[in-house]
């Protein structure tokens, strides 16, 4: 059996979830009990338990879509484990592929050595706890600081998605620069594909984002990433059967 996907490591997973669950569904009734003592009705309790599973769906799509971006290098269970207690798609790929890069492969190939395995869990897991760490020590002083900008703007909210949009942008261009003009040693070529996916996933994002305002979809709002996640996906999927190979396979590096 392959090492990636033995016994003990589907134990472990299965103990993680379990503790998870164990553990959300004690604050859960904690909270149930403390919000009837304060006086708050169970219609409104209900309402707001339906509206908190419903805003999950959508963070565990993302997340599933990393779990299976992951699986071809890592096996199913790793990535489980790892984003069933903490980390995100821009995380976990990040921090196994550095890891990956270091040992001379990447996460489009499977990884076959324990030792490198053992490397990319350990990098994953140590990488994930430095916020735990830094958080309490830096994050109330940076949220007082752009506290402080937002509201000294007449758009004050406006300002604040801003930023963050910001950051984020900062960080996913990062990623595709590195992609489309680093080194062969940087990860996969990039080419046809990586440029076609990328594409699909911005026209999907307009097109759903577009949709949402035009037609005033709310609720549909918190599904535009993971939708155009599995849109780009699904592209890629398609033209793999149906393009030529010579075209699928182009690379520029």
């Amino acid at each position: 059996m392959d090492f990636k996907e033995s016994t003990i490591m589907y134990a472990m997973g299965i103990a993680v979830v379990i503790f998870v669950i164990a553990q959300s569904l004690f604050f859960m009734v904690k909270s149930w009990k403390r919000a009837k003592e304060i006086g708050i009705e169970s219609a409104k309790l209900r309402q707001t338990v339906i509206s908190s599973v419903l805003f999950s769906i959508a963070p565990a799509i993302s997340i599933l879509a990393t779990v299976l971006a992951l699986a071809s290098a890592l096996g199913i269970v790793l990535p489980w484990i790892r984003l069933s207690v903490i980390g995100n798609l821009a995380y976990e790929t990040v921090a196994a592929e550095n890891a990956l890069d270091v040992l001379g492969s990447s996460i489009s190939t499977e990884v076959t050595d324990q030792k490198d395995f053992s490397t990319v869990a350990w990098t994953m897991t140590i990488g994930s706890c430095f916020p735990l760490v830094l958080l309490p020590i830096i994050c109330r002083k940076v949220h007082s600081i752009m506290g402080k900008a937002v509201k000294k703007s007449k758009g004050a909210g406006a300002l604040g998605d801003i930023l963050g949009a910001a950051a984020f942008i900062g960080i996913i261009a990062a990623f595709i620069s590195r992609c489309i003009a680093g080194k062969p040693s940087d990860g996969p070529a990039a080419g046809f594909m990586s440029v076609s996916v990328l594409l699909s996933a911005m026209i999907f994002t307009i097109a759903l984002d577009y949709l949402c305002r035009k037609k005033q979809l709310k609720k549909l709002e918190p599904f535009v990433l993971p939708l155009a996640m599995f849109g780009a996906m699904g592209i890629a999927v398609l033209f793999t059967q149906v393009l030529p190979a010579e075209i699928v396979q182009f690379t520029w590096r």
